[in-house]
């Protein structure tokens, strides 16, 4: 409610449609990726804000964000592979991993482009990957950075991820430029140190830049300080864009009924992908609009409603 300033009286508060989509945005430096979505949480005049998979504050770039129900479609977007330029300083050590650190060894950098190239290999394919210190994944219900400025270090399992691609792009001693397309999941700060580790220097990562999450790329992401209101709605890509992975389903009025009340439909030979190996499917109803998610139990011989968006 609001107050109308010549009276007193109380007012109705303006309403607002809201809004469902993907949001493709160009993450500005500085920032945590909890700051963007309190920023365009206040643009879009709504708590139905989410991000798909975070970027440090010192990284810039494709940070997708999921704005009402949408939302409930992150982890698709999450599940993606990630391209990212990197800048990497060799020879110093710090205990963030990054730039944004205090530095706790200096070692003298006495590598060429041909060891870095040779060093670059054992990274390359599926490998272990211990996080960094300072990470928001949790131990014992802590996440890791906060035990971090309590000056605790404690030990961390090595996590599988794999690097696509590992490509580098400058060499400037003591400073270098990678290119890297890898799995969700992957820490490219871990990535740098392990790198100076390899070459018996140390190194961290002195700057980065998300280039692509999926089929989002950075060409086509929106600035943040560029976003109003008015042109919010704009901007906002259509939900299934965190599907388009799986295949498409057209399900008759009856079987759409019967998704958006939570109920199985029988996996008729109308509704299966031939040929291929379907973990998941998306849903439409007769209007051209995304329901649901499906997953298939030919067990059972029915398509489950995985999430049912509407």
């Amino acid at each position: 409610m609001t107050v109308n300033p010549r009276d007193g009286a109380t007012l109705p508060a303006p309403s607002f449609a809201l809004m469902d989509g993907i949001l493709n945005l160009n993450k500005p430096r500085g920032l945590t990726s909890h700051d963007v979505v309190a920023r365009v949480r206040a643009v879009a005049r709504q708590q139905g804000v989410g991000h798909a998979g975070t970027l440090d504050p010192m990284a810039t770039g494709v940070l997708l964000l999921c704005l009402g129900r949408a939302t409930r479609l992150a982890e698709y977007l999450m599940d993606s592979p990630k391209l990212y330029r990197a800048r990497v300083r060799l020879g110093v050590t710090t205990d963030t991993d990054d730039a944004e650190g205090t530095v706790i060894a200096e070692r003298p950098v006495e590598v060429d482009r041909m060891a870095v190239e040779a060093a670059l290999e054992q990274f390359r394919g599926p490998i272990l990957q211990v996080p960094p210190m300072y990470s928001a994944l949790k131990q014992g219900g802590r996440p890791l950075y906060r035990l971090a400025r309590q000056g605790q270090t404690v030990e961390r399992q090595p996590r599988p991820v794999e690097i696509y691609r590992l490509d580098l792009t400058a060499w400037e001693p003591p400073e270098l430029a990678l290119e890297v397309l890898c799995s969700p999941g992957t820490y490219i700060r871990a990535l740098a140190r392990d790198l100076g580790e390899a070459l018996g220097c140390g190194a961290h990562l002195t700057g980065l830049i998300r280039l692509a999450s999926g089929d989002f790329r950075l060409e086509d992401a929106v600035d943040l300080e560029s976003l109003t209101p008015e042109n919010l709605p704009g901007f906002l890509l259509p939900m299934d864009m965190a599907l388009q992975q799986y295949p498409a389903l057209y399900l008759s009025e009856a079987d759409a009924r019967a998704v958006r009340h939570g109920r199985d439909i029988p996996l008729a030979a109308s509704h299966e992908v031939q040929g291929r190996d379907v973990r998941l499917a998306r849903a439409y109803g007769p209007d051209g609009h995304l329901i649901a998610v499906l997953e298939p139990h030919p067990d059972q011989g029915v398509w489950h409603p995985r999430k049912v968006l509407g």
